[in-house]
């Protein structure tokens, strides 16, 4: 496995790969690996030639008062892992190689959808994630790109944003991972001590009682989301940032559910925020 940290030998490597007609996978994280960021790796590995895996912490896509200088970094360890699966090259750029003007940089937007759930709660987020992934496909060249589900609002942002700009790259979604009482893996479940670890099920419990409610038949999306609320009620040390029920496409809210619709949670339990989605429907 080579470690790779400048966009030229990335380039370089990349193309070598084109050249030998090689399919390349894209896997990009923020690094502090767990089982989640594995099955896309281990999902590419299927589908792919060439396996890149990119570990970049993306000082952009953080607001002033989030977890940019503490969020985990663990690099050695995230490449013995990736190693262990058989990626070929991690893309492990420092800040100033990716953003080599500093703050003043050119932004990749996709209007609009930048600004529902995470995006209204972390002004500016999306707006960061479309710019560090649009560099990254730039970079990397990738024919596919590995996502989880459980970034689900990104998800849907990036594949509009390659949609709208005609990029020549497949976008792929995994399941969520989840422990085995139902908690998303996250790199951030890393902050939370045991009793947070025990209140951070909330989120899930409160996707299953809307999911109940819609097994049951109920298809208006203001009784969904007042049953999932219940949950919160008595929850201590969890404060709700949202509960939406949206189309997964374009993220606007849907008052009635005709076909599928995505119900996302995004909460603070203690001062660590954590969010998690269901999909409600075939």
């Amino acid at each position: 496995m080579k470690i790779v940290s400048t966009i030229p030998e990335m380039r370089t490597s990349s193309r070598e790969a084109r050249s030998r007609a090689a399919r390349i996978g894209l896997v990009p994280t923020m690094g502090a690996l767990h089982e989640g960021h594995l099955s896309l790796v281990r999902a590419a590995c299927s589908q792919s030639d060439l396996v890149v895996a990119s570990i970049f912490v993306n000082p952009t896509q953080f607001g002033p008062n989030e977890d940019y200088a503490r969020y985990p970094r663990n690099l050695k360890e995230d490449c013995a892992l990736l190693e262990r699966e058989g990626v070929d090259i991690v893309f492990a750029p420092p800040v100033e190689e990716m953003y080599p003007a500093g703050p003043d940089t050119t932004w990749v937007v996709v209007e609009a959808m930048s600004n529902r759930l995470c995006g209204r709660s972390r002004p500016g987020h999306f707006r960061g994630v479309t710019t560090v992934v649009s560099k990254l496909f730039h970079i990397v060249e990738p024919d596919l790109a590995f996502f989880g589900q459980k970034d689900a609002a990104q998800v849907a942002i990036i594949r509009r944003m390659v949609r709208d700009l005609n990029m020549p790259v497949r976008i792929e979604v995994c399941p969520i991972v989840r422990e085995a009482d139902g908690l998303a893996l996250s790199s951030r479940n890393a902050y939370l001590d045991q009793d947070q670890r025990k209140a951070a099920l909330t989120l899930y419990r409160s996707l299953h009682r809307a999911r109940e409610r819609f097994d049951q038949g109920e298809r208006e999306t203001t009784t969904l989301i007042a049953a999932a609320n219940t949950e919160f009620v008595s929850a201590p040390g969890v404060r709700l940032d949202y509960f939406e029920i949206v189309d997964p496409d374009t993220l606007e809210p849907e008052p009635m559910i005709r076909k599928q619709a995505l119900a996302a949670v995004a909460a603070f339990v203690g001062s660590t925020r954590l969010i998690d989605n269901i999909l409600l429907g075939p």
